[in-house]
């Protein structure tokens, strides 16, 4: 069974990566992790970074994909995120974002500025 959800996770931040290049982004990154936690999509559109982090339904009978990142994901997101700042750009200046792109059934819904 989790290599089935393993599956359907990389199945569904393909999708998500998709949705994000056919709306104008460049993707960096894709499951960057550190020793706190991993960002699934890291991309890029009009200077700013981008952190994605993307979450599955297949129906919303335990609630909408985009209300699963809860406070403690939100908090090793952000974590991760500066850690990749630091070790990839040199300057604070580079504006970035935290975006949630949910997708219940086949349908996306992507946040942006989501936190």
């Amino acid at each position: 069974m989790a290599v089935n959800k393993r599956a359907a996770g990389a199945d569904k931040e393909q999708l998500a990566a998709r949705y994000l290049v056919d709306n104008g982004y460049t993707v960096l990154e894709r499951n960057f992790r550190n020793k706190t936690g991993e960002i699934d999509i890291i991309a890029k559109k009009d200077n700013y970074i981008v952190f994605v982090e993307v979450k599955y339904r297949s129906n919303n009978k335990y609630g909408y994909a985009v209300e699963a990142v809860n406070y403690r994901k939100k908090q090793i997101i952000m974590h991760v995120a500066q850690f990749y700042m630091a070790t990839r750009y040199k300057s604070c200046d580079i504006p970035c974002r935290f975006d949630v792109i949910g997708i219940d059934g086949e349908t996306v819904t992507h946040i942006k500025n989501a936190f």
